[in-house]
């Protein structure tokens, strides 16, 4: 199997070399089948544009290309491990397909600017993907939170007893978290969307090339103008990208840790639906939430495939290093756990239920009551260190409220009586009817 970069067919290449450096792992490279071609496409019809190509030339690579893909969609075309890269089957299926004129697409490029184009097109598609998911969340959260808007609930310090809260506060804060989380994803949408190809192997070329018709043709918003930049920012943009899924992984982790806590039967303010639960092999009673314990673990796996592409940027010359290979494989997987996770917890709020009678007992502990009658006292002209001493003082004196008029009775912005839940409804209204 012929490799691009061979200068003969003699030319044999050591085994262990081959077996050292190609990913032993094809996935992420036929994630970006589809990707490559489009590029590939684009690039075939500016080559016929700026007279490189002929007309009928590029029409057959083009149709070559898109036959290529509709073999991709049908599961049809396999990368092989001799073939080393998703740029080389390709190449070697259009030469096996249409003999010399094959071999004329790779003018005016490398495979270092194949990959990043690709990688950057995958990446485009895979932030707005990621973006209509994480607005979805948040609708179904917010449903929850609208639902359950006045149940009480008890707020924690310290994993101890603070204050009178509600399911529709917690749940209402991880709305407001996700979307921050869009707008994040949003903002990395805007900076990685410029393109790459034509950039060579960092340096340019000296056929002409028209970078702003592949620009157009790939619909990026502009063209990275700086070829050496743009093999510098690989590590970054692949950076930036598992940065904004780490925030939202982070969002998710927040939730996963509350729902197996709050689920647990120490505090039992949650019931979970059996269907989305798993049992033990050994005691019949189990009901395990272990698609939040697995989340919990998917947050440190994308912190780490962070870390992996950070560090593997680091101390390098300008221009292309085989180091940032690893930057392909750790963006894949990071946008298919974060959507899976997604997903995930948009299923476990479709099937989570809050259990009045357990969190209505909570507040048998009067003492979660103190801050509020420490904050009467305030309200009725005593200064509010001397509240606090004397609410400190007499705890055994509190009496218990009607929790419920408790958490009504507060009404500044973002206090249990006014969540403000409409403003998370028009704000996600405005992110869908803007988004990428």
């Amino acid at each position: 199997m012929s490799k691009l970069w061979s200068k003969s067919n003699t030319e044999e290449l050591h085994p262990a070399v081959n077996k050292y450096i190609i990913s032993k792992d094809l996935a992420a490279d036929t994630a970006l089948v589809p990707f490559d071609i489009a590029a590939s496409k684009a690039h075939a019809l500016m080559l016929s544009k700026v007279g490189l190509l002929s007309s009928d030339e590029s029409s057959k690579l083009v149709s070559a290309l898109e036959d290529l893909l509709a073999l991709h969609n049908k599961q049809e075309f396999v990368l092989r491990q001799e073939s080393e890269d998703v740029h080389t089957e390709i190449e070697n299926y259009l030469i096996e397909k249409l003999g010399p004129l094959g071999k004329k697409l790779h003018v005016g490029r490398s495979r270092n600017d194949q990959v990043l184009v690709a990688l950057r097109l995958y990446t485009k598609q895979a932030l707005a993907d990621s973006i209509d998911l994480t607005i979805s969340l948040a609708e179904t959260i917010l449903d929850f939170a609208q639902q359950h808007e006045f149940v009480p609930m008890p707020g924690f310090t310290h994993m101890q007893h603070a204050m009178p809260s509600s399911i529709g506060q917690w749940a209402g804060a991880f709305v407001e978290s996700l979307i921050n989380d869009v707008r994040i994803l949003k903002a990395t949408y805007e900076i990685l969307n410029q393109n790459p190809l034509g950039s060579a192997a960092g340096f340019g070329t000296g056929v002409p090339l028209d970078r702003e018709e592949t620009t157009r043709l790939l619909n990026f918003s502009k063209v990275q103008i700086n070829p050496l930049f743009c093999q510098n920012s690989r590590s970054k943009f692949d950076a930036l990208a598992i940065s904004s899924l780490l925030q939202v992984m982070l969002t998710l982790g927040k939730v996963a840790n509350d729902t197996v806590i709050f689920s647990s039967q120490e505090f039992g303010f949650l019931k979970i639906d059996k269907c989305v639960t798993t049992g033990s092999s050994i005691m019949p009673q189990k009901q395990n939430l272990d698609i939040m314990e697995v989340l919990r673990a998917n947050v440190s796996v994308v912190q780490s495939l962070l870390v992996q592409v950070q560090t593997a940027g680091l101390n390098l010359i300008s221009g292309y290093n085989k180091d940032v290979k690893i930057g392909k494989k750790a963006v894949i997987d990071s946008f298919v756990i974060a959507q899976e996770s997604l997903k995930i917890v948009e299923l476990l709020f479709k099937h989570l239920h809050p259990d009045k009678t357990n969190l209505l007992k909570a507040f048998d502990d009067v003492e979660i009551f103190a801050a509020d009658e420490a904050n009467k006292l305030v309200a009725e002209g005593m200064a509010f260190r001397d509240a606090y001493r004397t609410v400190g003082e007499n705890l055994k004196g509190l009496k218990k409220q009607d929790v419920e008029e408790n958490i009504r009775s507060k009404k500044h912005i973002g206090a249990t009586g006014n969540l403000c839940l409409e403003k998370y409804s028009q704000i996600l209204s405005e992110l869908k009817s803007v988004k990428s």
